[in-house]
């Protein structure tokens, strides 16, 4: 992409709508609820008139709308009763051939790192999964959720901090399980 591209809606899903999902597993959207989430963060976009090159990058872009829709989500869940997330639907859709056991294996792994992200609060949560697990520079996370980068970089040391106490918290075994994962998980 170059850098003054414009890109509609439709161009936006088709480049980056397996990073959303990704980014919305990461803050803690069960399963059942990914496809909705899904079609209103291109939705946002579609009546924003897609990304216009600016500050951001059109993965952080997308990742404010989606943390706006995640927040707006669970305010009304919060009337229903918000369930954690099951992950395990979508990632068994996208395994594959997998074997039994290494996806065993797998969905462990995720169930470990989606308790330990469960323990940072959704502003800290959503600069961590951008940062350490989807790769975005703190500059760019900063334009695309529209606050200073300081502030990005205060969220990002403290949930840093508190993930780091939560891998501590799991014991030797789990922690151990979890690095591998947070190597391996989808971009």
């Amino acid at each position: 992409m170059s850098a003054g591209e414009h890109l509609d809606s439709s161009e936006l899903f088709r480049r980056y709508a397996r990073y959303v999902a990704n980014f919305l597993v990461r803050m803690g959207v069960p399963g059942r609820d990914l496809d909705d989430l899904m079609q209103e963060v291109f939705l946002v976009a579609h009546k924003h008139g897609g990304y216009t090159p600016g500050p951001a990058k059109p993965t952080t872009y997308l990742a404010n709308i989606a943390f706006k829709a995640v927040v707006s989500h669970r305010r009304k869940a919060r009337t229903r009763g918000f369930v954690s997330v099951d992950e395990r639907a979508v990632e068994h859709a996208a395994a594959g051939s997998r074997n039994a056991e290494a996806q065993r294996e797998h969905d462990q792994k995720l169930e470990i790192l989606d308790r330990v992200l469960g323990t940072l609060d959704e502003d800290k949560r959503a600069v961590f999964v951008m940062a350490e697990l989807q790769g975005e520079t703190v500059v760019s996370i900063a334009a695309g959720l529209g606050v200073p980068v300081d502030t990005a970089y205060s969220r990002l040391r403290a949930a840093r901090k508190k993930f780091r106490a939560a891998v501590l918290e799991l014991g030797a075994e789990q922690a151990e399980a979890l690095s591998p994962s947070l190597e391996s998980t989808p971009q």
